[in-house]
């Protein structure tokens, strides 16, 4: 079948927009050939420098026919409903057919050339596409990242005509800025159109660009004996930076080597988009760098090598400044310019936010096992680089380098690391730390972010965060799980709840009486306060944003085990409990869905269904029955006998499993009850006649489901 070949040409794409132009083409594409009826059997795009394509095989010539039948209103239907239909369907009513009371329309349509289907969409995906930035230029009205300069658009080998606010369509496309034969070319297929991009200098797939620059700089690096110090990021972006991308190695003043080195290998990062280098064996950097050219110069690269040489060292030279001068201040001068800084309007400065890490900081420190008082002093110092002149000239180098100021002032490693790393974790596949010091800091400093926004009822909107407070939620539930930790998401109520009243945003009204008792009850906690009660039952001063802050914990907590593969379903009949300790949430989760794989399980749980289903009806018929379940009835089957006694068993083992929170014993007690409870069911007949057995059974059923949704409602449990 066809091939379709769609280039995009135009100026310099920025790099970091070319993945999602991509991505967006391939989405854009799909949509409006699909809503066109057409498939295919492979559509792939590239993204470059100067170009995005679009190649899909096995398309068919033509859209396919349509033949279709549409239902309309009554034939006693007001008139306007009638008008409605016809003005749809762009027919008459004599064109209608009458079934049954009912008007039909019955549309027939030839199918459409596939070339007049892709020129309407390609015109349509141009002045739509979504560019995070975009230009206009010359006299034309159309917009775009950069000026277009042709579009090459071919179907099984002829060219598709169109155009594009005056640019036509064609067969031609150009090769490599300096390198390439110098004249645009015509293509035939992809095939030909990969093959005289390569002879004119042009990679065309991200993908053979950064082999291409990572074996090159791996082999400039051997040659002198260095190795190259790996950074995927710079990859990824110096692969759009260059179509025939050729590493060359450059040298550097070794006198440099003195600064730290995340300040040397940022700087050729950030400014320059060098790799680093190192020494096989050794710690640090080594003086050299690798530069991706755009071209194979004749000298080898040496005239680039120096060139970028010298830049390097101009920038260098600037951080060994901002190095020098930083140590002559210090930071008692830093925590004094936070004062004059605005962390937000409704939350303060940011010295008032150190000053509410560090209380919260000295309260975490106990309960993750760290000293209160190195905690709180490391919170205090963690924000003072952001005064310093190297992060106001390296903003990623924050808490970096103020772990580095913290140990030429003399503090204690402990203190230094914590500063360094009370960031971590920032996303998901940063580490988490693990220094006690460091996890009080960390928390506090996320914590103090989450509550202050909520209590000012700045929250997460759809796929709005601007103040990353998702990250912030799912930094402090790694914190807690990765170190097993046994925080509670009540205590962190109490924590917020403090750091509330500092902000003059009381989150929860505590009187001094009431925390022991909801400590031991955080499940009773949790109902209370979302229905704006005390634990006697009375209105509390509630902020909303206690509650939406719980439920918000909750939310990360389900999306984190869902990327590991639980089930949503697993997740929430746990949280149905109203446990609020997050590693025994996980371990609960994590042994329910050991215990459902199991035929044990499964056949439990359908089990479980059908006692709920019976129990529901009832409900509905007013109070199901109390008491205790009587044994030895007359005429009580056998069936029922041993189910009492199992449900009975299950339910000492299962609360002795719980308490020593081993959920696999608790599993394995409810599997127990798998064999009585089919046995019940098919031998007993719930609803029987006689009020007496009926009631017991009834109540024997909800005893059953009692014992189940102790160790997770069940009743949230597909299946």
């Amino acid at each position: 079948m066809p091939q379709l070949l769609l280039e995009i040409f135009s100026e310099e794409i920025p790099a970091r927009m070319q993945p999602g132009a991509a991505r967006d083409l391939e989405r854009m594409a799909s949509e409006r050939l699909k809503a066109a009826g057409l498939s295919w059997d492979a559509l792939t795009t590239y993204a470059g420098p100067r170009r995005l394509t679009l190649v899909i095989d096995g398309l068919p010539a033509a859209t396919p026919d349509r033949n279709e039948e549409l239902k309309g209103p009554k034939t006693s239907a007001p008139a306007q409903a009638l008008e409605g239909f016809l003005r749809k369907t762009s027919l008459t009513q004599d064109q209608l057919v009458e079934r049954d009371g009912v008007w039909f329309a019955e549309i027939s349509s030839k199918g459409r050339a596939t070339t007049e289907v892709v020129a309407e969409s390609v015109d349509d995906i141009i002045r739509r596409f979504p560019w995070p930035k975009s230009m206009r230029w010359g006299t034309g009205t159309l917009r775009w990242v950069r000026p277009i300069k042709r579009i090459l658009a071919l179907f099984d080998g002829a060219v598709i005509p169109f155009e594009v606010d005056g640019i036509p369509s064609g067969d031609v496309t150009e090769g490599h800025r300096f390198m390439g034969a110098g004249q645009p070319f015509a293509v035939k297929d992809f095939a030909d159109y990969r093959t005289k991009l390569e002879r004119n200098f042009v990679l065309l797939d991200a993908a053979d660009r950064k082999l291409r620059i990572l074996e090159g700089a791996k082999a400039v690096c051997a040659a002198k004996g260095l190795a190259l110090v790996d950074d995927d990021g710079l990859l990824d972006e110096v692969s759009g930076l260059a179509e025939w991308p050729t590493p060359i190695l450059g040298d550097m003043d070794p006198q440099f080597l003195a600064l730290p080195p995340e300040v040397v290998q940022l700087s050729m990062k950030v400014h320059q988009k060098y790799f680093a280098v190192r020494e096989p064996g050794k710690e640090g950097l080594a003086p050299h760098f690798v530069v991706v050219a755009n071209v194979e110069a004749t000298d080898g690269g040496q005239a680039l090598a120096a060139g970028n040489a010298k830049v390097l060292s101009a920038r260098l030279s600037d951080a060994e400044f901002f190095w020098t001068e930083d140590q002559k201040v210090g930071f008692d001068a830093w925590n004094a310019k936070l004062k004059d800084v605005t962390f937000h309007a409704k939350l303060g400065t940011l010295a008032e936010r150190v000053d509410r890490i560090a209380a919260l900081a000295r309260e975490i420190a106990p309960l993750v096992g760290a000293d209160p008082a190195q905690a709180e002093q490391a919170a205090r110092l963690s924000k003072a680089d952001l005064a310093s002149g190297m992060v106001g000239e390296f903003p990623e180098l924050q808490g970096i380098m103020g772990g580095y100021y913290a140990r030429l002032a003399g503090q204690p490693d402990a203190v230094a690391d914590a500063i360094r790393d009370h960031y971590k974790p920032q996303g998901p596949g940063d580490t988490v730390p693990t220094a006690p010091v460091t996890v009080a800091v960390a928390m506090a400093e996320k914590l103090d972010t989450l509550v202050g926004f909520f209590a000012i009822d700045e929250k997460p909107t759809g796929s709005k965060d601007p103040y990353a407070l998702r990250r912030a939620a799912l930094g402090v539930i790694r914190l807690v799980l990765e170190n097993g930790v046994r925080l509670k998401i009540f205590d962190i109520a109490r924590i917020a709840a403090h750091i509330g009243a500092k902000i003059e945003f009381p989150l929860v009204a505590f009187d001094g009486t009431n925390g022991p008792e909801f400590e031991a009850n955080s499940a009773a906690y949790m109902k209370l306060t979302s229905a704006g009660l005390d634990h006697y039952g009375r209105e509390t001063a509630l902020n909303p944003g206690a509650t939406a802050l719980l439920a918000f914990f909750a939310d990360r907590l389900t999306v984190l085990l869902r990327d590991k593969g639980q089930r949503h379903d697993l997740v929430a009949a746990v949280f149905a409990l109203g446990d609020d300790d997050l590693v025994r949430i996980v371990r609960r989760v994590e042994a329910l869905a050991a215990f459902l794989a199991t035929d044990d399980g499964a056949n439990l749980l359908a089990g479980y269904k059908r006692a709920a289903q019976l129990l529901k009806a009832e409900e509905k018929k007013g109070p199901l029955p109390e008491g205790a379940v009587a044994a030895g009835l007359p005429n009580q089957p056998a069936e029922e006998t041993a189910l009492a006694f199992a449900a009975a068993a299950a339910a000492s083992a299962v609360d002795a499993a719980l308490e020593s929170e081993d959920f696999a014993a608790a599993m394995t007690a409810l599997a127990a009850l798998r064999g009585p409870v089919d046995a019940f069911f098919t031998a007993v007949m719930v609803n029987s006649d006689v009020a007496e057995e009926r009631e017991n059974r009834l109540k024997l059923l909800g005893q059953v489901r009692g014992v189940m949704n102790r160790v997770a409602d069940f009743g949230q449990i597909a299946g």
